[in-house]
């Protein structure tokens, strides 16, 4: 949001942390700590924009009135505003419209202590157009979520652009007092970059770098940013044209991918895995070169020639080259664009959905996350569970996946907390290797008798994780 010009004197960045996102007693969003994060960042840097630049910092407002009079004031600068809002989304069981929860908003009273979504567009709605961003990170609750699927986006004016991710209810987040994924990767993509990308670039690098929980609502979506003339007001269009793909080394074939047997392992063996048929009708995506966001590649028209055969138009041998080169960052990046339109297309709970999510467990795996692997693995047990048998062959290989890959956590507070889950899914498959559950129950009553380690009760490899 690079703005120049003698009439446009100041500029405003408004950032606001809401109600605390919580899944039972695990913190989802922790928007205090997003925005103690985001004011060591310059202003310049945030805004982006050299101008004077005046910045509200509003952490545990209660009052929407309030709220509503410094968004107001914010809404009023004659130059480019940034606005940030972090922490849960609602709705106001009235009316029926989503709000942006304050700290002490409970499902009765969102009508007097939240911030309705309509008032945020009213207030902004007369704002000349390329000179407002609005970033989120939220996360949505029971009553919320269906009816922001039923929206398919965040409502706003022509003249503001929206970014974020909104988390489904009931996906763990971080440790408590910890930034949120996407805040973080956003954060660290300003940090890396010696130029400041356009605020629709930022988006997309985020949404790369970060561990986004399966289903997790991007705005906008990979299709939208691909789409013409989203973020063209600060910088090149993301999209490329349709080129044939390349990369330094041949992707293995796409018959040998996943060709292993499916016979129960030990507990103690990595398990095999069928490969994901391809889904159909999907635009096809190659991987770009290294520091820029790979998107999906738009189909041919007429002009261009036939459209690519099915098997060229399978991402996953492209996955699967570079997870072997090791350039993970380029691979999440390309995976969470192909889930992100998957979503969108088929559904969170579809069985192309399922299949993206163990892709990025395979992954994450691949790259030693072995924390992201558990969580998705279990995620994707649980969604296949919910719609097939529980002897089914795909349920079962899932399960011994995310068993295998919790043994694997070498830190044992992290351990602990993905154990209850995966026992959980373990106990519910009776013809899975009694093997599994045994084992895992054992470790998991050895590790409540482990002492954490390492400097406040945080072991070195715990550690080495948050950093990543």
């Amino acid at each position: 949001m690079r703005i120049d010009g003698a009439g446009q004197q100041r500029g405003h960045v408004l950032l606001v942390a809401g109600d605390t996102a919580r899944r039972r007693r695990t913190v989802q969003i922790e928007p205090s700590a997003n925005l103690a994060a985001l004011l060591l960042l310059p202003v310049p840097a945030l805004l982006g924009s050299d101008l004077p630049t005046d910045t509200t910092y509003l952490d545990g407002v209660r009052d929407q009135n309030a709220l509503l009079v410094k968004l107001r004031t914010a809404a009023a600068t004659p130059g480019p505003l940034l606005v940030y809002l972090s922490g849960r989304l609602t709705v106001d069981r009235r009316s029926h419209q989503l709000c942006f929860a304050l700290a002490g908003t409970t499902a009765a009273t969102a009508r007097y202590t939240a911030l309705p979504w309509e008032w945020l567009g009213t207030e902004l709605r007369h704002r000349p157009a390329g000179l407002t961003t609005v970033l989120i990170d939220l996360a949505a609750d029971k009553a919320a979520w269906p009816l922001l699927r039923e929206y398919g986006a965040m409502p706003a004016p022509d003249s503001v652009e929206v970014y974020g991710t909104v988390a489904p209810p009931g996906f763990p987040g971080p440790d408590d007092g910890h930034v949120s994924t996407y805040t973080r990767a956003w954060i660290e993509q300003l940090r890396r970059s010696p130029r400041r990308p356009a605020d629709s670039r930022l988006h997309a690098l985020a949404v790369g770098a970060a561990a986004l929980p399966p289903g997790a609502f991007v705005v906008p979506s990979a299709p939208q940013l691909a789409a013409p003339g989203v973020g063209q007001r600060h910088a090149s269009p993301l999209v490329t044209p349709a080129q044939p793909p390349v990369a330094s080394t041949p992707p293995q074939d796409r018959a040998s991918v996943g060709d292993e047997s499916r016979r129960i392992p030990e507990p103690s063996a990595e398990p095999s895995r069928p490969h994901p048929r391809p889904t159909p009708g999907v635009p096809p995506a190659v991987p770009e070169t290294a520091g820029r966001a790979p998107v999906p590649v738009r189909q041919p028209g007429p002009a261009q020639g036939a459209p690519a055969a099915p098997d060229e138009q399978d991402p996953r041998p492209w996955l699967h080259a570079l997870a072997r080169q090791r350039r993970f960052v380029e691979a999440a990046r390309l995976a969470q664009v192909w889930e992100t339109h998957i979503l969108q297309t088929f559904g969170t709970d579809s069985p192309q959905a399922t299949h993206w999510v163990e892709i990025r467990a395979d992954l994450a795996k691949e790259e030693g996350n072995l924390v992201l692997a558990t969580q998705l693995w279990i995620s994707a047990g649980r969604t296949r569970l919910a719609h097939q048998a529980p002897d089914d062959p795909e349920v079962l290989t899932t399960a011994r996946s995310a068993h295998y890959c919790w043994t694997k956590i070498a830190d044992p507070v992290r351990a602990r907390e993905c154990g209850p889950d995966l026992i959980a899914l373990l106990s519910a498959l009776p013809a899975l290797d009694p093997r599994h559950l045994l084992t895992a129950r054992h470790r998991l009553e050895h590790l409540r008798d482990v002492p954490p380690a390492g400097a406040g009760g945080r072991s070195p490899a715990a550690t080495r994780h948050d950093e990543a």
